[in-house]
């Protein structure tokens, strides 16, 4: 449990790091709550949705080598935005498509240094 609360903490720092350096990427209203919101949402779309998006489109993430994979983060972002319009505002494709990226390598590089201890 304690993971899984250390993953979702390092997914809203990947945000806030996005929106500080993307200037089309915002998240209105009250900043830290509507952050924990959205890094909530797209931690669980993420987790359901993602998988099933990379499943079926597997002949094309094959094909491109794996660069198809960053438009399926972008889509991922993008339905967070369309699940969140009053919270998340992203300003056209291409800022959903480099938001997504940076949300990627930061929250990898993050990740990075969190384990999981639990033995199952």
């Amino acid at each position: 449990m304690r993971y899984l609360f250390i993953r979702w903490i390092i997914l809203a720092i990947a945000i806030a790091v996005t929106a500080w350096l993307m200037p089309g990427f915002h998240i209105q209203g009250n900043f830290w709550v509507n952050l924990m919101i959205v890094s909530a949402v797209l931690g669980l779309i993420n987790t359901i949705i993602r998988p099933i998006v990379m499943f079926f489109t597997c002949p094309l993430i094959i094909l491109t080598l794996g660069l198809f994979t960053l438009l399926i983060n972008a889509l991922m972002l993008s339905l967070t935005h369309w699940l969140l319009p009053n919270i998340l505002t992203v300003d056209g494709f291409w800022t959903t498509f480099f938001s997504a990226l940076i949300i990627s390598i930061v929250s990898g590089l993050l990740g990075l240094f969190v384990h999981d201890d639990s033995k199952w």
